[in-house]
């Protein structure tokens, strides 16, 4: 039976897990490991990792690497989070687990983060009839996530992490008043910054996911839900989830407690391990500022998180039943949030996006892209004028810095930055190396943005007015040329020039002479 290995490259500890699986939905538990070393601990005062917490996490990684040889693990994917992302010297650490270890790490972002969390709980707990709140409290980060019918309806990543907050306001000792005003009114701040889908609370259930989740679940338990023949219980409302849950105002009762204590002796009186001893006040200040801006009473805590999800993608990827379309749609319904966050002409994103892929899929025999490529086209063309937020004038230039900027659910960084540079040659000069975001591109990405900005310039330019006038358009490749069939009202003649103006990159590219057909 084929095996997996996940590693997460926390701020806080690094973590190994290694499953068998006999199937997508049966899978066994073969070994875990955990490395308490904090990333972290420097990377949020001073901007780079320690010397000694990479050649720390460079030997754990060694160690990492052994058992996934001795298990004969067939694929793994290792993802490292805030800290590494943010740190300097990131790079070098990426370098040496490379060199050293033989692990190849790949540094995600907290949007990406939060989807492989939705991942492992959607696919665990049933949150299909649910207004659900998932809630990932990292070292460096806190992801928030909306799930309504099981759908992704809003989510963002917030700069709140526990170890953040250790090393920027707390220190290491009793935490006084002042320090912890400090520290509520930096995540006060940070969660003004939160979808306002998000921020109008009225959730069926909360679901907390990181260690010091289930450290509270432990500490401060809620009460079991009402029975479903309890006459207390709010029959209009899913029964609660089963898990282990958090009592919120267990936990407000407690944390001036854990705060007046040094944490020798929270771990002393509560049996906590020294690396979760020193961050529980910093997490609990969090769970509390979360609930309190969100009318939270409960939290479930049900031990689940990242590297589930990183195995589940993982499994399903090899059995072939990994849900590629479902991944589309995510991406493509956040392109649409993005744009209307940024007051973008709708309708004309969608007209461009419907002709640039079917342009696509037209020319499959000429391109010979992929389907993942297909997707890329479609987010850009959605958001490729975004940047008339800002300015019209260079608005291409705002687009790219917009889309570069901002969170779009389903797509890495590396492709973020491929949809940015799509925009950015959407109209104006071709790509160039000496351009900024182009010239970092390897060979194969400036290509692949050559083709599919050349696509997309032909489609914007079929609605040069913004009014919807060519309805569909068919691509012929014949003898040098491409004959465009267009089809709209008749009044069409400023669009179709607009596209022999805007055809020169495409006919470079393509190498084929572009024509309007005529009946």
């Amino acid at each position: 039976m084929p095996r997996f290995g996940a590693i997460d490259i926390g701020s806080n500890a690094l973590r190994l897990a290694i499953v068998e699986a006999e199937s997508p939905s049966k899978a066994r538990e073969l070994t875990t490991q955990r490395a308490a070393v904090r990333l972290g601990r420097e990377v949020f005062t001073q901007g780079r990792i320690a010397p000694s917490a990479i050649s720390q996490a460079s030997e754990a990684l060694r160690k990492f690497r052994e058992l996934l040889d001795e298990h004969r693990v067939d694929r793994y994917r290792a993802v490292a989070t805030s800290a590494v992302r943010e740190a300097e010297n990131g790079g070098l650490f990426v370098e040496r687990a490379r060199r050293e270890a033989g692990i190849d790490l790949d540094v995600i972002e907290g949007m990406e983060e939060a989807r492989l969390v939705r991942l492992a709980l959607v696919g665990r707990l049933d949150l299909r009839t649910q207004r659900a709140l998932l809630v990932d409290l990292g070292g460096g980060s806190t992801e928030l996530s909306l799930i309504e019918g099981g759908t992704l309806r809003a989510a963002r990543s917030l700069p709140v992490g526990s170890v953040r907050l250790l090393e920027a306001f707390l220190g290491g000792g009793v935490v006084d008043r002042e320090k912890a005003q400090l520290a509520r009114e930096y995540v006060e701040r940070q969660l003004r910054e939160a979808p306002a889908e998000i921020r109008a609370g009225a959730f069926d259930v909360v679901v907390g996911t990181g260690g010091n989740f289930e450290t509270l679940a432990q500490l401060c338990p809620a009460p079991p839900p009402p029975r479903d023949d309890d006459p207390s219980r709010d029959s209009r409302r899913p029964p609660p989830i089963a898990y282990p849950t958090i009592d919120v105002a267990a936990v407000r009762a407690l944390l001036p407690r854990l705060a007046s204590m040094a944490p020798d002796e929270r771990r002393a009186a509560y049996g906590m391990r020294p690396d979760r001893a020193d961050v529980i006040v910093a997490a609990g200040a969090i769970v509390l500022e979360i609930a309190g801006a969100l009318r939270i009473d409960r939290i479930s805590a049900p031990g689940i998180g990242l590297r589930e999800g990183v195995l589940d993608e993982l499994v399903e990827k090899h059995f072939e039943v990994w849900d590629y379309g479902g991944e589309a749609v995510a991406a493509v319904e956040a392109s649409l949030r993005l744009g209307r966050r940024y007051q973008f002409d709708e309708a004309h994103g969608a007209l461009v996006a419907r002709i640039a892929t079917d342009l696509f899929d037209q020319l499959r025999p000429q391109h010979r892209l992929s389907e993942r490529d297909r997707l890329l086209l479609h987010v850009a063309a959605i958001l490729h004028d975004v940047g008339d937020f800002i300015r019209y004038e260079g608005h291409h230039r705002h687009s790219q810095y917009i889309i570069q900027n901002s969170d779009i659910v389903g797509l890495s960084p590396r492709e973020r930055t491929l949809v940015a540079a799509l925009a950015r040659y959407h109209r104006k000069s071709p790509p160039d190396a000496s351009h900024p975001g182009f010239r970092e591109l390897d060979r194969d990405d400036r290509s692949r943005v050559r083709v599919l900005a050349s696509i997309l310039r032909l489609a914007d330019a079929l609605d040069r007015e913004h009014l919807g006038k060519v309805s569909a358009v068919r691509a012929v490749p014949e003898k040098g040329k491409l004959r465009l069939h267009v089809t709209g009202a008749a009044d069409r003649q400023l669009e179709e020039w607009t596209v022999m103006r805007k055809a020169a990159m495409f006919e470079e590219v393509f190498d084929l002479k572009v024509e309007i057909a005529r009946s």
